[in-house]
């Protein structure tokens, strides 16, 4: 029995003096030649911690690049110049005006520009990317070939053939859908898509647009600089309509309110004729369709060039973004790390992350996948990080999180990490001493048993 309390006392004294189980831990002062200084984590010294320069890493520009902005729309050169023919006086000419027409409330088109405004925000996952104004954010947007406006953060949106409440209740369904603040104002900026086209003795011919109000014959005119003739007794105001012509005297449109009030419809063409002949309006009127058709035709090659450009831009960036990722697998992109070890579930290298800030609390609960109950000592945790002071070199740093109240973890959230830095767990005093238990257990056995065989 004598035997059994010595030996046993033999193996806790060299326990005791570390010549069983040596436990890591972080101690004050200089220690083998390092000089370490520990500091409690508090609000005070965790905002002194972060002042350390460090900027993360951030990705290439292929990851901020988008594959449209290129040069535009490219058309195949200038359409050809209309040729009108003359002809004979003829004798009085009389009225035939167009039905009245009563289009309903006006619906976005093709090529028109809509106006979004939001209200500025700071919170860039809200915000829609781009849109300019002093009070509200303002961005316009075309009315594509399909119908449709593309919004970034939220992508593609129908509004063709919509009024604009109907198209302010699609792009709000499409904003909650997006998770993005669906406190936004929308109105026309330009109207491209429906225009009435004005020639012939007008002073600047050309196409007038039909806007939210009605456009009446008389203002179209006046917008195309107005009617410019010599004799106003053989002059008439033609308009071609769904393949219909009608005409109004020049002398009854002066005279009469209600011929100036003609409301004009989009696809209208309105011509103004001096030469006394409706053939030289007909001709004027299938011109301005074959040149409809012309631009037409050129504007879809240069929207399929367009398309087949930006398909390209978009293969060549999703190419790099896959070569960076691969070089980044491999190893062979630098990247900025800290050190997890001590009593946690997983001893790691934890890789700070591109473009913001990691803490103390990302690598504990995300890499090291938390402080085990049972064997780590919440009371300390240490951030260890080495100067980088040339005249301190070797001097440590060794940050102390007391998470003994639960309440401190908190402050590991707001530490930040800094390359290289060594975040260490001590272990529990029982745990040590359990492992302590386990090593001599073994030498306690056999030393008891050769002392029976004696």
């Amino acid at each position: 029995m004598m035997r059994w309390i010595t030996t046993f006392g033999l193996v806790l004294a060299l326990s005791a003096c570390g010549a069983v189980y040596h436990s890591p831990k972080v101690r004050d002062g200089v220690v083998d030649g390092t000089r370490v200084r520990v500091v409690p984590i508090d609000a005070e010294t965790t905002r002194l911690a972060n002042r350390s320069t460090y900027r993360p890493r951030g990705l290439p520009s292929v990851f901020t690049t988008g594959a449209g902005g290129g040069s535009g729309l490219r058309t195949g050169g200038a359409a050809p110049q209309p040729v009108l023919t003359a002809s004979a006086r003829p004798g009085p000419l009389e009225s035939r005006l167009p039905p009245n027409a009563a289009p309903g409330p006006y619906t976005i088109g093709i090529s028109d520009v809509v106006l979004l405004a939001t209200p500025r925000s700071n919170d860039s996952v809200t915000e829609l990317t781009g849109l300019l104004a002093a009070q509200n954010a303002r961005q316009g947007y075309t009315v594509q070939d399909d119908g449709a406006i593309a919004i970034p953060n939220v992508g593609r949106v129908r509004i063709a053939g919509m009024t604009v409440e109907e198209a302010e209740n699609a792009l709000f369904q499409r904003l909650v859908e997006s998770q993005i603040d669906p406190t936004f104002s929308l109105e026309i900026a330009e109207f491209n898509a429906r225009r009435v086209a004005v020639g012939g003795a007008v002073g600047k011919p050309g196409v007038v647009p039909v806007a939210l109000s009605p456009l009446y014959l008389d203002e179209a005119l006046a917008t195309a600089g107005g009617i410019n003739v010599a004799d106003e007794e053989y002059a008439a105001i033609r308009i071609y309509r769904d393949g219909t012509l009608y005409q109004i005297p020049l002398s009854a449109f002066n005279a009469r309110s209600d011929h100036r009030r003609i409301r004009l419809v989009n696809g209208d063409s309105v011509f103004v004729d001096t030469e006394y002949d409706l053939g030289q309006a007909q001709d004027y009127f299938e011109q301005q369709i074959a040149l409809a058709n012309f631009r037409s035709s050129q504007r879809q090659a240069a929207l399929g060039a367009l398309s087949t450009e930006i398909a390209i831009r978009r293969n060549a960036l999703t190419e790099a973004r896959q070569n960076y990722l691969a070089r980044a697998d491999l190893g062979a992109i630098k990247r900025d790390h800290a050190y997890i070890t001590g009593e946690v579930k997983t001893q790691s290298r934890f890789t700070l992350p591109f473009e913001q800030q990691s803490t103390l609390a990302d690598a504990l609960f995300e890499a090291a996948e938390g402080v085990p109950v049972f064997t780590g000592n919440v009371r300390q945790i240490y951030v260890l990080r080495a100067s980088n002071n040339p005249a301190e070199f070797g001097a440590v740093t060794a940050w102390h999180l007391d998470a003994g109240n639960a309440a401190n973890f908190t402050l590991a959230a707001q530490f930040e990490l800094r390359p290289n830095d060594v975040i260490f767990v001590a272990e529990q005093p029982v745990t040590r001493w359990n492992r302590v238990i386990r090593q001599i257990t073994p030498s306690l056995i056999t030393t008891s048993i050769s002392a029976a065989s004696n």
